[in-house]
């Protein structure tokens, strides 16, 4: 069973009303340019920030997704994000939100994400930081709904981004929603 298959008719209903200003605020919008959504389901996220930027790509791995982020202004594409169909320094920004357990190799997800991000660009992943009791629960409850997540601590991220030669800061929005905001600049770290 496809859990997000099933739950994209009625995903963007059932999730939290996203802090726009938030999101803004760490992608430092408005951007001329392209942001990638990576495992951006529906585009519950992305959809609103299109007004603030050239062109948004939502990628996925669930076609139902997928036709739901359809209606929305943004172009879907079907791909792993291990492997995306795109050519090297394609996008301004990158957004992961509440995603990045669900990619079956975080490592080679990072790094094919950073060899789509242009020099200077922005990659903002928004997790749920498995050292908080509360992220235990829902990655027991997703491990017994067989969905295969994989959750992780904020500075095991944080080390997989460096092993890329890229930067890392992590901002603490709330305590069970952290924030890692890797800056791909190799000559400074904000």
């Amino acid at each position: 069973m496809d859990h997000f298959d099933f739950m994209a008719p009625f995903y963007d209903r059932l999730a939290a009303k996203p802090d726009m200003g938030h999101f803004q605020q760490l992608l430092k919008l408005p951007c001329d340019g392209r942001l990638l959504d990576a495992g951006g389901g529906t585009a519950r996220i992305s959809s609103h920030l299109s007004g603030l930027i050239r062109q948004v790509v939502v990628s996925d791995l669930s076609y139902r997704m997928l036709k739901q982020a359809s209606r929305k202004p943004v172009l879907p594409v079907g791909a792993r994000v291990e492997q995306l169909p795109f050519p090297d320094e394609t996008f301004d920004r990158i957004l992961i939100v509440d995603a990045l357990h669900h990619f079956s190799d975080q490592h080679g997800a990072l790094r094919d994400l950073l060899r789509v991000l242009k020099g200077g660009g922005r990659l903002v992943i928004e997790e749920y930081d498995l050292s908080h009791m509360g992220v235990k629960l829902l990655a027991l409850a997703e491990k017994i709904l067989g969905m295969g997540s994989r959750f992780l601590r904020l500075d095991e991220i944080s080390a997989m981004i460096d092993a890329n030669g890229v930067c890392a800061k992590i901002e603490h929005s709330s305590l069970s929603r952290p924030v890692s905001s890797p800056i791909r600049n190799k000559k400074t770290c904000y």
